[in-house]
C-alpha cells in the first residue's frame, strides 16, 4: 500500500457513517471476565492485503471469498480482561489522528462500563497505528494516566531505533514517526517483556512475529478455560484462514508472518483454543477450526 492509497482510504473512511460504539463479544474465561470492545473499523483498498498474491492467487480468493472489490473495512476488536483489581486492555486503539472510520474505543469502553482511569494495565501486541496511537488524546496527554504499560522488547527496540523510519519504506514511515513520537511518550513508565515471560499473572507472551519484528499474543490461562489474543498475527479472515501459507502485504515481513500463522493454527486447533482477534469477524472471539486444505473462524454465539 502506497502513500497515496493510504491517503485515499483514510478520506473514503471520512465519509462513513461511524460504527456503533458497543461491548461487542463477551466470555467468562480464566477466573474473570474477557470483553472485546470496538474501536471502528479501518478502510483500506484490498491490495494492502493482496500485493504479495499472483493474479491466479487473487482470482482464486475473489472466486472464494469475492474479496478484491470495493474497500476492505476490517472491524478493530479491542480485548479487555477484567479479573480482580487488574482491569487489563491488549492495545490501545487508533486514536483521533489514523482514520475518521476508527477511534471509537472510550465510547465503547464507556458502553463496557469501564471508563480510562478503571484501565490498570495496557498490553501491546505491536507498534501499527491501530493498536497504539489512542494512547494520547487530543491533546496529547496520556488517555490511559493510571495504567502500567508493556511491551515486547523487540518490538520497543524497533521502533524506537533511528534507522527505522528510514528503513521501513515510504508506504510505511508515517507509522514509524508516529510510533516512535508516542513510544518516546512512555518511555518512563513502560516495562518490557520477551516470549514466554509472565507479563502478569496467568497472561504469558507468545512471540508471533513477522506482522511487525517484535509482534506479540499473549495467553490467558486459568482455571475454567482461557483465551489466547493474537493480535495481526491472524489479521485477515479470508486468505490467513483459507490459505495461511500465503504471504500478505500487510505484513512487514510476508514470508515469516506466513510462517509464524502456519504454525499459530496448529497450535490452536491441537489445543482447541478460544481465540480473540483484531479484526476478525463477529467481535472476534471463537475458535479456529480445520476446513479442507486450511481453516476456519467460527465466532462464538
Amino acid at each position: 500500500m502506497n502513500r497515496r492509497d493510504l491517503c485515499i482510504a483514510m478520506a473514503a473512511s471520512a465519509v462513513l457513517p461511524a460504527l456503533t460504539t458497543r461491548a461487542v463479544a463477551n466470555v467468562a474465561v480464566a477466573g474473570g471476565t474477557l470483553t472485546t470492545v470496538s474501536d471502528g473499523n479501518l478502510v483500506l483498498p484490498p491490495a494492502f492485503v493482496l500485493s504479495e498474491l499472483t493474479d491466479a492467487e487473487k482470482a482464486e480468493v475473489a472466486s472464494r471469498y469475492g474479496f478484491g472489490e470495493g474497500s476492505y473495512e476490517p472491524p478493530c476488536n479491542l480485548t479487555l480482561f477484567r479479573k480482580g483489581d487488574m482491569t487489563v486492555l491488549f492495545d490501545a486503539g487508533s486514536g483521533g489522528e489514523f482514520m475518521p472510520s476508527a477511534g471509537s474505543l472510550l465510547d465503547s469502553l464507556d458502553a463496557a462500563g469501564v471508563s480510562p482511569e478503571d484501565v490498570t494495565h495496557v498490553l501491546f501486541t505491536h507498534a501499527h497505528p491501530d493498536h497504539l496511537w489512542g494512547i494520547i488524546d487530543d491533546f496529547e496527554d496520556l488517555v490511559f494516566a493510571n495504567a502500567e504499560y508493556r511491551i515486547g522488547r523487540a518490538e520497543w527496540d524497533y521502533w524506537t531505533r533511528p534507522e527505522t523510519v528510514d528503513e521501513i519504506g515510504a508506504e510505511r514511515q508515517a507509522f514509524a514517526v508516529g510510533a516512535a513520537r508516542r513510544l518516546a511518550m512512555l518511555e518512563d513508565r513502560i516495562d518490557f517483556f520477551d516470549d514466554g515471560d509472565e507479563v502478569l499473572p496467568g497472561i504469558a507472551a507468545v512471540a508471533t512475529v513477522g506482522h511487525t519484528p517484535g509482534h506479540m499474543s499473549f495467553d490467558i490461562v486459568g482455571d475454567g478455560g482461557g483465551v489466547f489474543v493474537t493480535g495481526d498475527a491472524i489479521a485477515n479472515p479470508h486468505i490467513s484462514f483459507g490459505w495461511p501459507g500465503w504471504k500478505l502485504g500487510s505484513d512487514q515481513d510476508p514470508g515469516t508472518a506466513a510462517a509464524t500463522r502456519v504454525a499459530l493454527f496448529d497450535r490452536l486447533v491441537a489445543e482447541d483454543r478460544t481465540v480473540a482477534g483484531f479484526h476478525l469477524p463477529g467481535g472476534g472471539i471463537g475458535r479456529v477450526a480445520a476446513d479442507g486444505d486450511g481453516y476456519r473462524f467460527d465466532a462464538a454465539e
